[in-house]
């Protein structure tokens, strides 16, 4: 079973229109996945697990994500994550 990237659009439209702007940006994030092998997928959230990835690993996935998939979104959620991770001293 398959979600379509459309309805997702939509459903992060209505959410943001109702207020849940974080809600909006998950299934934002998550339309521009639907494009994304499930196997990377996988690989990608092994990446982001704590202590998995350097920082150099995370800025190289972010970009991948937006040059292969064109997945900004996405991408800034990664690039926000290895700050975040770099701060709280979570990187490999």
């Amino acid at each position: 079973m398959r979600i379509q990237a459309e309805t997702l659009r939509l459903q992060a439209q209505v959410a943001a229109q109702a207020g849940y702007p974080q809600l909006a940006a998950n299934l934002r994030r998550a339309a521009e996945l639907t494009a994304v092998p499930n196997d990377e997928v996988l690989q990608i959230y092994d990446l982001l697990r704590p202590g998995r990835a350097s920082y150099a690993q995370l800025i190289q996935l972010a970009e991948y994500l937006e040059q292969t998939y064109q997945a900004a979104e996405t991408g800034k959620f990664v690039r926000e994550a290895a700050d975040v991770y770099r701060q709280r001293k979570l990187l490999r």
